[in-house]
């Protein structure tokens, strides 16, 4: 599984940041209320990737989230969290795989706290999303789009 100098394949992560932040608490103070139920939550994640060249990739980890009642919105959220990632030593046929599987579930963890503590700085119990299967998530999108390759 190794290629170049033969070494141990490694993934190293170079950088990580906040690239987009924001919550929205819409309805305050209203929504701070005591509720009767609990909110219908809806929560979007998305990872995209580029090359920046010499086997660095950066990679966004985005979230998007509401909470509401009907029609009514009560707290909302989005963040793309980014990392840089060098991969050493992984063949060409896994870097794709590496980049939207590994390196998003490397980053999750700190996405997860951030939108928890946003949701809590917005006068709410912290959110603490599940864990996702970047993998199942990965393996899905490749069907979609073969699917769509093989209509066209």
């Amino acid at each position: 599984m190794a290629e170049g100098n033969g070494g141990m394949p490694q993934l190293d992560a170079l950088a990580q940041y906040v690239k987009d932040l924001s919550f929205e608490n819409p309805n305050a103070p209203r929504s701070l209320q005591p509720k009767q139920a609990p909110p219908a939550i809806n929560v979007q994640v998305n990872v995209n990737a580029k090359e920046l060249g010499d086997d660095e990739f950066e990679v966004d980890l985005s979230l998007d989230g509401s909470a509401g009642e009907g029609d009514e919105v009560i707290f909302r959220f989005e963040l793309v969290y980014s990392g840089i990632f060098r991969l050493v030593n992984i063949p060409a046929e896994h870097k794709h795989q590496v980049v939207m599987i590994e390196c998003p579930r490397m980053l999750f963890p700190f996405a997860r706290a951030i939108v928890a503590n946003a949701v809590r700085d917005g006068g709410f119990p912290p959110f603490l999303l599940q864990p996702i299967d970047f993998g199942a998530l990965y393996h899905q999108r490749m069907s979609e789009v073969q699917g769509a390759s093989a209509r066209n």
